[in-house]
């Protein structure tokens, strides 16, 4: 068999879909797994953005679209941005993608060298690191601990950058602490980047509407206006529009920068389904009285999700700012022994241990850069929240 290439050696596989894989395979066995694995909103597309892509199927509307986006969509981004965040741009800065996650690949393809250095702060969103090490980037991470309450502090950010640097990636509400910047903390890390103009910024901001406890979000080019013209601003509709399948992102950056990462999308995907446009646009310019009222819904879920995880022996649980996602710390049931005679040693173990005795899906910390953590997914119903809860304290009751 001819050979694959190295890069793909350096590439896993998702811990997140190898756990969600784990979990679909009991379920087949009959056994009613519970997967808090996955960052997927169980609400429904709102019912007016699934009219438009109807009707925007019937009208013929099912050609190749544009390589960048379609005119109303750019539009409805432009809009969006002006409307959330305080953002101006103007057609040429805008890309839409298959995803926000094409949007982080096509920005790492078009402006990485072999060696070029890429920061991220951990814990960190799986694919971060990886898309860095394709590009022909050596990710630099830089530990964000609980005592900081999972942020990154701009000392650290400070220590983190050299003259190799050509990315610093900001995610903010993240993924998977949940943990979000004030807007004084956000102007801290802007200050430490305006004393390095070789530095692009890039924040990935697909959960800034899952904010919670009055906390108001910021991104970084609006917190800090003379870093706009280096900073690529990255959101979608999936999270705050439960569009994940529509596979639509966007982005806004200086135009030079999307230029060419307009190229590099014209040979991997070409453009986004014009369909799903049509249904972005209409969720974008609709009413968004939705979103307030599921994001109302994720933090009682969340308040619920903390309280619990901290009635388990041996966890205990930050309470985040926002996203759907909790990260609580199990060092205190790591060298104890499962009713199923399992060691847990790691956080790994614990994370399989519990899906095959409680079944019970999460994903270990480890696979996003800080151990020993898991990560839990609250984006699923209460129902199941309440019986995996009890599972997980059931679980950590039985450990010697």
């Amino acid at each position: 068999m001819p050979a694959l290439s190295a890069r793909v050696a350096d590439v896993k596989v998702s811990a997140s879909v190898i756990m969600g894989m784990k979990a679909r395979e009991l379920a087949a066995r009959g056994i009613k797994v519970i997967s808090l694995t996955t960052g997927e909103p169980d609400f429904a597309t709102p019912a007016h953005a699934i009219e438009a892509a109807h009707q925007a199927a019937l009208k013929g509307d099912t050609k190749y679209p544009p390589q960048g986006g379609t005119p109303a969509m750019k539009a409805a981004v432009i809009r969006k941005f002006k409307r959330d965040n305080g953002l101006d741009f103007t057609p040429d800065e805008i890309l839409v993608t298959n995803g926000g996650k094409q949007a982080i690949f096509n920005a790492l393809m078009a402006t990485i060298d072999p060696g070029d250095e890429v920061v991220i702060p951990a814990p960190y969103w799986i694919s971060y690191a990886d898309m860095a090490k394709v590009a022909g980037g050596v990710p630099v991470t830089v530990s964000c601990p609980q005592n900081n309450g999972f942020k990154l502090r701009p000392e650290d950010l400070e220590a983190a950058i050299t003259p190799k640097t050509k990315w610093v990636m900001l995610n903010f509400p993240n993924n998977p602490t949940g943990a979000a910047c004030s807007r004084a903390e956000m102007q801290a890390l802007a200050d430490v980047l305006l004393r390095h103009p070789h530095v692009w910024v890039m924040t990935d901001d697909m959960y800034e509407h899952l904010v919670y406890d009055g906390f108001e979000f910021c991104t970084i080019a609006e917190v800090e206006p003379r870093l706009k013209d280096r900073t690529l601003t990255v959101n979608g509709a999936s999270k705050t529009y439960a569009m994940t399948g529509w596979r639509i992102g966007f982005c806004g950056g200086p135009a030079p920068l999307i230029k060419a990462m307009f190229n590099m999308q014209g040979q991997a995907t070409s453009g986004v389904s014009s369909i799903g446009q049509a249904a972005a646009v209409a969720a974008l310019d609709g009413p968004q009285d939705l979103v307030a009222e599921r994001a109302a819904e994720y933090r009682a879920r969340r308040d619920f999700v903390v309280e619990e995880l901290n009635k388990a022996p041996g966890i205990v649980c930050h309470k985040p700012e926002g996203a759907f996602y909790v990260f609580p710390n199990v060092s205190g049931v790591l060298g104890k022994t499962t009713k199923g005679g399992a060691k847990l040693n790691s956080d790994t173990d614990f994370a399989l241990a519990l899906l095959e005795e409680a079944h019970v899906g999460v994903v270990q910390g480890e696979a996003y850069g800080m151990s020993p953590y898991i990560r839990i997914s609250y984006a699923t119903d209460m129902d199941s929240l309440r019986e995996a809860m009890g599972r997980i304290q059931e679980f950590c009751r039985g450990l010697v």
